[in-house]
């Protein structure tokens, strides 16, 4: 089987059914609280990996039940727990308990192992394995699924043996890539700025439990066991601790970014201080003196005739912030909408009847600086996937 016809059936077996799955329809509803579901890796039979003697399972469970402790203290947070205890969660029950929640945010916290001395904290989000090192992360965590009852059903069409196999996958998370890298870049300032790790960066590979969710979602690789030193550190109290709490003030200055306000703890007057992101997120402005850009529904309805209602247009960004559709909020694009998704708005730039159109589109807003933009389509004014407007 040739690698697209492998990837097409990747996509409709295991994407597309997530595709449908709509999260106002669970019957957990807080949406007067930020929805926070922390992920402690591996647990019960599952080790995790045992470099120097110390247990993954063990310290990723004491980091993540920090977190909590930390976000608790804010009455507009909800945390939720994909286990609070010593048992083992098959990866696709943690996307469905974050799903089921109606999460705002996903975070799943492991520790690394190198046969070499390496050291240092990174985070991932869902992508195509930039290089075969993030691949072998990758590789290294997705290896549980065969500790799982029915593996060979459930992840039929997942290879983790393959780099390719992931190509179809990570269309899920695309919505939320800007977020999700945006929470990481956060994180990592904090390891580096506060605690003075090693900064490995934010990177893409291809999680298995990650694209079981839909909402932004991140991985974070808090140390290599294997290095006796920062082994040490991550096993004690003073270094779990110190990891939840820079996770922690990680996830509330990022809710503050995404428009969210903070409900600060009784006698706690401290100003979370906003860090430079990975990503493009335009400002809001008051002035006054430009006019708005032509709404959807206008262009839309102009266009329709030309294109038998399919519309083919560039997504900016995805954002909590209502911002408003000029182009000075968006470095000087112009033909811009918006719609509510979820509990953000999506953020569109240009109209375009044929596919070649809106390449251009997207070369534009690229020239702009969104180079994390991609290609959506409408028809009849409804979103419909790519490969269904192209028919």
């Amino acid at each position: 089987m040739n690698k697209s016809r492998l990837t097409f059936l990747v996509f409709l077996l295991l994407v597309l059914p997530l595709a449908s799955y709509n999260k106002n329809d669970t019957e957990v509803q807080s949406k007067d609280k930020f929805v926070v579901v922390l992920d402690a890796g591996h647990g019960g039979h599952d080790p995790g990996n045992i470099g120097n003697g110390y247990l993954e399972k063990k310290i990723a469970l004491a980091i993540v039940l920090k977190v909590g402790k930390e976000l608790e203290k804010h009455p507009d947070i909800e945390v939720v727990y994909t286990r609070s205890d010593d048992t083992f969660v098959d990866l696709f029950q943690r996307g469905e308990i974050a799903n089921q929640a109606n999460a705002d945010l996903f975070v799943s916290v492991h520790c690394n192992a190198h046969n070499s001395d390496a050291y240092g904290t990174e985070t991932y989000v869902l992508g195509l394995h930039a290089n075969r090192q993030n691949f072998e992360v990758a590789k290294k965590e997705n290896s549980v699924i065969y500790l799982e009852d029915d593996y060979e059903q459930r992840y039929a069409e997942y290879d983790i043996n393959s780099p390719e196999s992931v190509i179809g996958l990570t269309i899920m998370q695309e919505e939320f890539l800007d977020q999700s890298i945006q929470l990481g870049k956060k994180l990592q300032d904090n390891f580096t700025k506060e605690l003075k790790r090693k900064d490995r960066k934010v990177k893409q590979a291809g999680f298995i439990v990650l694209h079981q969710t839909f909402m932004p979602s991140v991985l974070v690789e808090a140390g290599f066991l294997t290095n006796k030193n920062e082994g040490s550190y991550l096993n004690s109290k003073k270094g779990q601790d110190e990891m939840g709490k820079a996770i922690a003030n990680a996830v509330l200055a990022y809710k503050e970014d995404m428009g969210f306000a903070i409900a600060q703890p009784v006698a706690e007057t401290a100003k979370i201080e906003e860090t430079e992101t990975a990503v493009n997120v335009p400002t809001e402005t008051t002035k006054v003196d430009e006019q708005p850009v032509k709404q959807e529904e206008q262009v839309a309805e102009e266009k329709k005739a030309e294109s038998n209602g399919v519309i083919f247009k560039v997504q900016l960004m995805a954002s909590g912030k209502n911002i408003p559709l000029n182009g000075s909020n968006f470095n000087g694009l112009d033909e811009l909408s918006k719609e509510p998704y979820k509990n953000m708005f999506r953020y569109m730039y240009g109209n375009a009847d044929t596919f070649e159109a809106a390449k251009q589109l997207k070369k534009d807003a690229d020239a702009q600086g969104y180079t994390t933009s991609y290609i959506v389509a409408y028809k009849d004014g409804v979103r419909v996937p790519i490969t269904d407007a192209l028919k």
